[in-house]
């Protein structure tokens, strides 16, 4: 299975740059304020796998940033999904960030299709994108067109509305958020 990876922000205040023609009014979007002790934070984390066979998207929200140890989450859970569907090697095509190719990542693929190969699985063969082309990642005019459709011109969405709207627009099925543990 051939499949695009990438994070992306989805922000509750910057609005993306948006076109619209209206017969009357022109359409406004009101710059919002986060009002102090609001618990929700003011951007949220997420990793998207464009599948290729499908043209859908597996999507999993982080509590945190992505760093190492959440990435290699996302691996194991997308390794885990492929498994269900009887898929042997998951080619993944992703930039250079540095919680993709840090130590900690190389070495937990590494281990992983050693397992693999010992007991069975889904390997995980890894295919980076060069530095600064993110018009290679056919998965980021996904995001362009997600964050259009879920902005709300005139109010700020909590968390959780964010969270649902993503999930419906790409038609995914809701999962736990993955943890960033804080040493």
């Amino acid at each position: 299975m051939l499949g695009f990876v990438d994070e992306t922000w989805w922000s509750r205040l910057a609005h993306p740059p948006l076109h619209a023609w209206t017969a009357h009014e022109p359409l406004r979007l009101i710059q919002q304020a986060i009002a102090k002790g609001d618990p929700d934070p003011k951007a949220l984390c997420c990793y998207g796998l464009l599948r290729t066979d499908r043209e859908q998207i597996l999507l999993r929200f982080v509590e945190g940033r992505p760093v190492s140890h959440v990435t290699t989450a996302f691996l194991a859970w997308l390794a885990q999904q492929m498994a269900a569907e009887q898929k042997k090697v998951l080619v993944l095509i992703w930039d250079n960030a540095s919680w993709h190719i840090s130590r900690e990542v190389r070495t937990w693929i590494r281990t992983h299709n050693q397992q693999v190969k010992r007991n069975g699985g889904v390997r995980l063969l890894m295919c980076r994108l060069p530095v600064k082309s993110p018009w290679l990642n056919p998965v980021e005019p996904h995001w362009v067109h997600g964050k259009r459709a879920i902005v709300e011109p005139a109010r700020l969405l909590t968390a959780a509305e964010v969270i649902r709207r993503v999930y419906t627009y790409f038609g995914a099925t809701p999962v736990s958020a993955l943890q960033q543990h804080v040493a």
